[in-house]
């Protein structure tokens, strides 16, 4: 990662005050406080921690204040001090079947064992700016809440209002504590019609990208970790592109699920799990076609996402850009930009980019000066008879 080359101390502490000043605003309104951003800003919250690899709501909500709402320069922070961490052991993985879901939709199928529950969502919200919310009130109750869900929802087709409603009580009963609801892609798996997503032989730890260099090929978990960690925008251009042509392939939202889950740890001197807290985290299993090859029938196979917090956008692009990465394993051609592994995962980091571009910043001197005399001398022999 490139960083900023020292000058002048004094003009470097001038910079710091500006900085400062600027990220503070004018003292005629009230300091934004972490517990504001934490609180109301949850969505750039969620991504900073994910793309940072830290799952603390506070310290990403300093990151951003610090940064004065730069969600990249709030990652780098927020990565700066993960390196800094301890590390005291790993988790026992994840078992999102039995997230506690807020929210859970399929494309695929209308009527899932267990329903479907849009929760909180802007996916049947008007696109209009809101100018109610320029004006400054006191803390809003459950009740005015509810009267904003059904205001909202006026003026909306039939179909959309119903929504609205019927998800704001969805939410309601599915943060009540309501059972975990089984995979959608179940059903497809109990016909053999979708590829099985068992665990590998020996049930291998998977490497750990932020302690081995990526190298190529990469294997499914090392690229898992990468798209986690890459930058959103990046990853939503790379899956844009796979709809429109570039990598033959059709996909469909298998389940998009949100909710929170439990973090288990397994002591040495313990033959048993301990939970050590519950996270919020978004999951997506992409439901893709596939044509079948000379060893394998023609069916489904899968893209697979997942982030911290409510981060839907990056799950689903992350899901359809796993599955593009899996063309070769699968004998696809490889021929578009998002079946690229050395392409896609070198350059998906927000980090590694952001430097890369912003260190032209620094001082070039010396270089240009050697092109400048390049091109002069170039010039001189070409205007020589």
């Amino acid at each position: 990662m490139y960083v900023a080359v020292k000058g002048g101390e004094a003009a470097i502490l001038n910079s710091y005050r500006l900085l400062a000043a600027q990220r503070r605003g004018s003292a005629r309104h009230a300091e934004l406080t972490v517990g504001q951003i934490r609180e109301q800003l949850k969505l750039a919250v969620d991504r900073v921690m994910t793309e940072g690899s830290v799952f603390d709501p506070e310290l990403a909500a300093l990151a951003i204040k610090q940064a004065a709402g730069d969600l990249t320069e709030a990652i780098f922070l927020l990565r700066a001090y993960r390196a800094t961490l301890p590390r005291f052991g790993s988790t026992e993985p994840l078992e999102t079947g039995r997230m506690r879901l807020e929210r859970r939709i399929s494309a695929t199928f209308k009527d899932l064992p267990g329903g479907q529950v849009l929760g909180p969502t802007y996916d049947y919200t008007q696109r209009l700016l809101d100018f109610r919310l320029l004006a400054e009130s006191a803390p809003a109750s459950l009740a005015t809440v509810e009267s904003a869900v059904g205001e909202q929802a006026k003026g909306a087709p039939a179909a959309v209002a119903t929504a609205a409603v019927a998800g704001a009580g969805a939410m309601a009963t599915a943060t009540a504590g309501a059972e975990p609801s089984p995979r959608v892609l179940d059903l497809l798996n109990r016909e053999g019609l979708i590829e099985p997503a068992g665990m590998p032989a020996g049930d291998p730890a998977p490497p750990d990208l932020t302690r081995e260099p990526l190298g190529f090929p990469a294997s499914r978990p090392t690229r898992l970790q990468n798209l986690a960690r890459a930058d959103e925008g990046f990853l939503l251009a790379m899956a844009y592109s796979t709809q429109r042509g570039y990598s033959h392939s059709h996909p469909f939202v298998g389940e998009l699920r949100f909710g929170r889950i439990a973090v288990e740890i397994r002591p040495e001197e313990l033959d048993f799990a301990l939970s050590i807290g519950d996270i919020e985290v978004t999951e997506c299993e992409m439901v893709n076609q596939f044509a079948g090859s000379k060893v394998e029938p023609p069916a489904f196979t899968r893209g697979y996402g997942l982030s911290f917090g409510h981060g839907e956008r990056k799950a689903m692009a992350m899901s359809l850009v796993d599955r593009a990465l899996r063309a070769e394993e699968l004998g696809e051609r490889v021929e578009a930009p998002a079946q690229m592994q050395e392409f896609v995962l070198s350059h998906s980091d927000s980090l590694e980019s952001s430097g890369f571009v912003q260190h032209l910043k620094m001082p070039h001197y010396v270089d240009f000066q050697a092109e400048l005399d390049l091109v002069r001398r170039l010039r001189a022999a070409a205007s020589t008879p």
